[in-house]
């Protein structure tokens, strides 16, 4: 099992970076599905097509982390349909994440995708590095969130500006879901019976999935993989480096 990478929760004093963290806590954990935002294309099971990020390198290394607040899901997505995954710092707990080294354009690309707008522009970090948050527009993830950084760079992810109690919960779809858990598992951090606790106890998935139909999938997913089929090795897939 590969090592958590410990977050500083320290804000940076760099207030233009040129690389950041991006700590993806959803689906864009798993690498095929990040690539369809950077290089573009759309990941399997989704129903849109994105245009990538001006800048298609792949990231330079990405870390399994925990980020302190709660994950959960709600509102409806067009792209997956269910519920979508949002991260509340303000709540008790844990949210597993994987953190990919991006550039400062390239977490401005993949935040307007996010958004539903075109990439293109740069962000202005300088509020939610200063503060650790900055609400960009009412939008679902729209509000950007600084848990501190890593090797000196900041650790930055996006999410909506309302808290968890605002909302209902929503139950994921089977495609995004088995984007999310198999992008925790290829991370390294976690086995599978930490990842279907993990999922199977986030408001929204629970009641509706539960613990052990997440390790079934997690074991399905994972027996396709090691027989050499699905997700690492299909065309346009990515393995980003440790």
């Amino acid at each position: 099992m590969k090592a958590l990478r410990s977050i500083d929760s320290t804000l940076p004093s760099e207030r233009r970076p040129e690389w950041v963290w991006y700590a993806s806590y959803g689906s864009n954990m798993h690498p095929e599905r990040l690539a369809a935002y950077i290089r573009g294309g759309r990941p399997p099971g989704a129903a849109k097509e994105y245009p990538g990020c001006r800048d298609p390198a792949l990231p330079v290394r990405s870390v399994p982390v925990e980020l302190t607040g709660a994950m959960y899901f709600a509102t409806e997505s067009p792209v997956w349909g269910g519920g979508r995954a949002f991260y509340d710092p303000q709540v008790s707990g844990r949210v597993l994440a994987r953190a990919h080294l991006v550039t400062a354009e390239q977490f401005a690309d993949i935040a307007a995708q996010e958004m539903y707008r075109q990439p293109g522009t740069d962000l202005d970090l300088t509020e939610a590095l200063t503060r650790g948050r900055a609400v960009l527009g009412a939008g679902r993830y729209e509000t950007l969130v600084c848990a501190g950084q890593v090797d000196r760079m900041p650790v930055l992810t996006f999410t909506a500006p309302w808290g968890m109690a605002d909302v209902q919960g929503v139950p994921p779809s089977l495609p995004y879901l088995r984007f999310l858990a198999l992008g925790l598992l290829s991370a390294g951090a976690w086995d599978r019976g930490a990842i279907a606790a993990y999922v199977a106890a986030c408001p929204g998935a629970a009641g509706h999935w539960s613990e052990q139909g997440i390790a079934d999938l997690l074991e399905g997913l994972d027996r396709a993989h090691q027989r050499g089929g699905a997700w690492r090795k299909s065309p346009g897939s990515a393995e980003f480096p440790p």
